[in-house]
């Protein structure tokens, strides 16, 4: 079945934006906990601290080149599949990397160093993916005529 091409990069951002906001919905949870084993420590402070900050890091050099050329991607297929919001290559990492994600929060559950490094994992890549969602409104990627 073919879509249109908005159809598919609006699918590309829900993604995109639902990423972002699952990541920083875990990672605060983890922050949480590992608050919860050591309120004094400067971990549970600096983790989330950290994994923002080299979340910005991440943004301007891997994320928001990684969001304009998909978009811009999406912006030249002729007939425009559902599965085609990202590469092949992009579905097959999702596949394994979410799965591993969740792994990695449940090993972490009650091992302090574990939470504060898998909580600064998760908002480094939050914070990449929502901060570079603001390429989908630079390159107008909703609208009938995209920028290049």
């Amino acid at each position: 079945m073919v879509f249109s091409q908005r159809t598919i990069m609006i699918l590309a951002a829900l993604v995109w934006y639902g990423g972002g906001i699952a990541l920083v919905l875990k990672g605060m949870a983890l922050a949480k906990s590992a608050y919860a084993i050591d309120p004094d420590s400067f971990w549970s402070y600096g983790a989330p601290l950290l994994g923002i900050a080299i979340g910005l890091v991440k943004t301007k050099f891997i994320f928001n080149h990684a969001c304009k050329k998909n978009i811009l991607r999406i912006g030249k297929l002729e007939a425009p599949k559902l599965w085609q919001c990202f590469r092949t290559g992009m579905l097959l990492f999702l596949a394994i990397i979410i799965p591993a994600g969740a792994w990695m929060s449940r090993a972490a559950a009650g091992k302090y160093l574990y939470l504060c490094l898998v909580c600064a994992l998760d908002l480094s890549i939050c914070t990449g993916l929502l901060v570079s969602s603001s390429m989908f409104w630079k390159l107008k990627a909703f609208s009938k005529e995209q920028a290049s």
